[in-house]
């Protein structure tokens, strides 16, 4: 058994390098902001709202829209055309004003596309200045799902000596960041997803990753067999994260009246 369990783990890390060398090459590719395709201006009023909803993608810490090329492809191979990434800066120092950032983003697809909702698809730390935005600042009012891969919800205590960035130290259990977001929020009408895999040697403990709040509807997927990097990479937890964004799903309050629900995919 502790043969399989090495044997796993040391797979799950030749996968994490594998990904680690394929992103370095991509990165530079994703340092500059997106070219956004306006709507084409023969496009009827009426025209405009229809369809699904669009997709913003926001990236982890020191990282940049790069990182969803394989699931950005699958989504879009699957019927999503709405589809955006938004960079953050580096030099961000506070959670907060990414997340203010990212409302004014989703103002601006709203007003362009004519949808009144968004879905966002968040990595890392991008997940949780997300769930800050909806928590916090009101985008429960324009984000109608938020599918969150490997997020800190409950703070990591991974790589003590990074802790100097302010938005390290944001991640850490008992940060002012997250005993807000652990605070009420009643009424809060988006949906989360949360993904978390019991490989992720960034999250420490792995269980951090799940989302687990009494006033919010949260669904929990655990992922087997792979790590951090590999939450926006691997096939498996795309066709998830494409479920998660066409449906309801399962395990639901808002669909079942029941409390977090939960499950897991190989």
């Amino acid at each position: 058994m502790e043969f399989a369990k090495v044997t796993t783990l040391m797979k799950a890390t030749a996968l994490e390098l594998a990904i680690l060398t394929g992103h370095l090459v991509l990165y530079p590719t994703g340092i500059a902001a997106e070219r956004l395709a306006p709507t084409p201006s023969d496009t009827p009023a009426e025209g405009l709202g229809r369809g699904r909803r669009p997709v913003l993608l926001l990236h982890g810490f020191v990282d940049n829209r790069s990182v969803f090329v394989m699931l950005r492809r699958s989504l879009a191979r699957h019927g999503r055309d709405g589809i955006e990434s938004l960079n953050y800066s580096p030099l961000t120092c506070d959670l907060r004003a990414a997340a203010e950032l990212l409302g004014r983003r989703v103002d601006e697809i709203r007003a362009r596309t004519g949808h009144a909702e968004v879905d966002i698809v968040g990595h890392s730390l991008g997940g949780l200045i997300a769930r800050y935005y909806v928590q916090c600042l009101g985008g429960d009012a324009r984000v109608r799902t938020l599918v969150m891969l490997g997020t800190p919800h409950a703070g990591t205590t991974v790589a003590r000596l990074a802790a100097a960035h302010p938005l390290v130290r944001q991640m850490r259990p008992g940060s002012e960041v997250l005993r807000e977001l652990a605070g009420p929020a009643p009424g809060c009408r988006t949906r989360f997803v949360s993904f978390w895999s019991d490989l992720d040697q960034v999250m420490v403990p792995v269980e951090t990753a799940r989302l687990d709040h009494p006033d919010l509807v949260v669904h929990n997927v655990r992922v087997s067999g792979i790590g951090h990097l590999a939450l926006p990479v691997h096939p498996t937890v795309a066709a998830g994260v494409r479920e998660a964004l066409d449906g309801d799903g399962p395990g639901t309050r808002a669909d079942r009246g029941e409390g977090p629900g939960a499950s897991s995919v190989a």
